[in-house]
């Protein structure tokens, strides 16, 4: 493990100390948001990012080394392994140029140069590299090759021995490792993406009309064009190729290869390094930038993704408060569900306000009674059909009341397809999938983050091209991301779902069953240390996730808090020094600002957790999201029909993509900024200027109701 430390010191710029413990507490089952949070002191701090990169890394690099051993066992069988073949193995730490190594002694179906071998061109093909030197004897070629005829094995004529010693020689040529080095890195610096749209596709009928006639150079193309290009290519609309100057590539070779001042060697030199590139070069040169540049793009797109579901799971929670939901509709009605302050499902109705005015009135008398019954707070709407029409039909409701509750418009995506999923009918059988959708409606206006962790990231709408990606990728960073947004944000050991515990530190979904079926035999946790009666959840599991589980009004008030409880005795401390209760400690106030931390440092806690420790205790348990904030859409915007170019908009951001972001304006249809519309300078990144789920102003530039389209300029 630990003869990697100094590639990834050097590779990442981390002290090797730091790294070699990290990898270390990683060996041990430790988890990334534990050892980021409460092992600051091993590992000279590093943060969640830079423990990722490490464990990423390692994990490449490691298979990388089994690679090369098995490369060098291969060789060695063959006994062709040189002390310099070795050298260069083993020093390697790029996969194409391990390969490259390789390739010469790679196993590999009959090719033309073994078919030429095997007829006894071998010597010829080394008597021609003979006099490839400057001051070889001008011998003709087609006298040597004379000697190789032989019509019983197919060699009939002196120039059908002189094509199979040049496809013998153009095979050496392709698996020479610096020669595929040198032109790989050509192509990839100085080649071109091109792409057509194939003349079955006439004009404005696909699209991808802006590849119609496309090139760009391999190292400016964006990662969603790449993710474009071969997903046009796949629907067989795209014709997609590399370009390159054919004249610098043959010049290049020669220079390599040629060392003959004879003018018949030269010519067939010439040819044979155009063959050797063109058909035994080229395809896997470009397919390998080709992967390269589909690698970037898929990181470069899993990290925007990632990027905004982070933000989208750390969404403003608008508070566990009695909430009505509804999912909005016409013809089926809306279904409304209430939700006491815990999310706990109370009823459910079906009203149908946009019906007629009888209903009309009969629905706002339910919704009237429902609203002073359960003394709602929060009302929920989904933005789906119907939204903008029943938003408008609760404002007129809310006139007639004097306590209003707060009315927001709420992302739905991805609540049917948890409506209708296994977890949905196990948390609900005998609720409608439409209840059930309603349900999530709420409670992801109560809390985001509880909610969506119940439904598959690549479900929830705030990704680039997910589907174009490597899913195995994809599927691990966004559970990273989820893991890392629960543990931040910490989670309520006695109202969290089994799905929102699954993802607490050292919690496998066993252990969170058994933490349910515990929680509803026993009733609610009062410590953390009971979560060692447990089934499965033993003394390293609860070191792992104890920090991360709160416990609201328990017997001790610093289970409430991020502080861990092998830190509760230098809590116990402090307090005693203050002369306080622990349980009164977050009343010292300045005292706690003013406190010499350096005598409580020991060899187990340092200041980075003392520091820590301090933080929590001035907050006690505070929620770490920002505060609560909703967009207001204009009235009498309803419909794309209804938007105007100069229109000035509130909106919130519902995805960022890499070419700019996507704004909610309340007409069922997102609109762009793209990102030369957000700023009066170069914006290289939108992250950089907007996130999901922010509140933003829009200027409308454009709207195209054919193509459903609208254009925004970020205000």
């Amino acid at each position: 493990m630990f003869e990697l430390v100094p590639i990834l010191a050097k590779e990442l710029s981390l002290n090797p100390k730091n790294i070699t413990r990290a990898l270390e507490l990683l060996a041990e089952g430790a988890t990334i948001p534990f050892i980021a949070r409460y092992r600051k002191e091993r590992t000279g701090g590093l943060d969640e990012i830079q423990l990722r990169e490490i464990s990423d890394r390692h994990a490449y690099l490691t298979e990388l080394q089994k690679r090369k051993e098995t490369i060098l066992k291969a060789i060695a069988e063959q006994e062709k392994l040189t002390p310099e073949l070795q050298a260069k193995i083993t020093s390697c730490w790029l996969k194409n140029e391990l390969e490259d190594l390789y390739l010469p002694y790679k196993p590999k179906r009959r090719t033309r140069a073994t078919q030429a071998k095997e007829k006894g061109l071998a010597p010829l093909a080394d008597r021609i590299k003979s006099l490839n030197q400057k001051n070889a004897p001008s011998i003709p070629l087609k006298q040597e090759a004379e000697k190789y005829i032989n019509a019983e094995i197919g060699i009939e004529t002196a120039e059908t021995a002189l094509k199979g010693a040049a496809d013998i020689l153009a095979e050496e040529i392709a698996e020479r490792s610096q020669l595929r080095a040198d032109l790989r890195n050509y192509l990839a610096e100085q080649g071109v993406f091109t792409a057509k749209i194939k003349k079955d596709y006439p004009e404005g009928s696909t699209k991808y009309e802006m590849y119609r006639d496309y090139r760009i150079k391999v190292t400016k193309i964006a990662p969603h064009n790449i993710l474009a290009l071969f997903r046009g290519e796949s629907e067989k609309i795209l014709s997609v190729d590399i370009a390159y100057d054919e004249e610098f590539v043959q010049s290049y070779l020669e220079s390599e290869v040629i060392r003959a001042r004879e003018s018949e060697i030269r010519q067939f030199y010439q040819v044979m390094l155009s063959d050797a590139f063109k058909r035994l070069m080229k395809n896997s040169l470009i397919t390998e930038i080709r992967s390269d540049r589909k690698t970037f793009a898929d990181r470069e797109s899993i990290k925007t993704f990632a990027e905004n579901l982070r933000n989208l799971l750390l969404s403003p929670p608008a508070g566990m408060k009695p909430t009505m939901a509804i999912d909005p509709g016409f013809r089926t009605g809306c279904k409304v569900a209430i939700l006491d302050k815990t999310g706990k499902f109370r009823e459910y109705r079906a009203i149908f306000p946009h019906t007629g005015q009888a209903k009309r009135q009969d629905a706002a008398g339910i919704v009237e009674k429902f609203i002073e019954h359960y003394k709602i707070e929060l009302i929920a709407i989904g933005n789906g059909t119907a939204s903008r029409e029943t938003d408008r039909f609760i404002g007129e409701v809310l006139t007639q009341i004097s306590q209003k509750p707060a009315k927001v418009i709420v992302n739905e995506s991805g609540a049917s397809i948890y409506s209708a999923s296994t977890l949905a009918a196990e948390e609900f059988p005998d609720l409608d999938v439409t209840v059930r959708g309603a349900i999530s409606i709420g409670r992801r206006l109560q809390d985001p983050l509880a909610e969506l962790v119940k439904i598959e990231p690549k479900s929830i709408g705030v990704g680039q091209y997910q589907h174009d990606v490597e899913q195995k990728l994809l599927k691990q960073k966004l559970a990273e991301t989820v893991e890392s947004c629960v543990n931040y944000v910490g989670v309520d050991l006695n109202t969290a779902s089994k799905e929102l515990l699954t993802f607490v530190s050292g919690i496998t979904p066993a252990i969170a069953k058994n933490i349910i079926a515990y929680r509803n035999e026993k009733g609610t946790f009062t410590n953390r240390r009971q979560l060692l009666k447990i089934a499965k959840l033993g003394p390293k599991a609860y070191e792992l996730a104890a920090g991360f589980l709160r416990i609201r009004n328990g017997e001790n008030p610093l289970d409430n808090t991020a502080v861990h409880p092998e830190s509760y005795n230098i809590v116990e401390a402090i307090a005693k020094d203050l002369q306080l209760s622990p349980a009164d400690i977050h009343h010292a106030g300045d005292r706690l600002h003013h406190l010499s931390l350096d005598r409580y440092v020991s060899e187990a806690i340092g200041l980075p957790t003392l520091q820590d420790i301090l933080a929590e205790l001035k907050k006690p348990g505070r929620d770490p999201r920002d505060r609560f904030q909703y967009a207001t859409f204009k009235e009498g915007i309803n419909e794309i029909s209804d938007i105007e170019p100069g229109m000035e908009l509130e909106g919130t951001i519902t995805n960022v993509a890499n070419f700019g972001a996507f704004v909610d304006v309340g007409v069922h249809q997102d609109g762009l900024i793209h990102i030369s519309k957000m700023a009066d300078y170069f914006v290289k990144d939108p992250k950089t200027i907007v996130k999901v789920g922010q509140i933003v102003k829009v200027k409308v530039l454009d709207v195209n109701i054919k193509l459903k389209r609208i254009s925004f300029a970020l205000l």
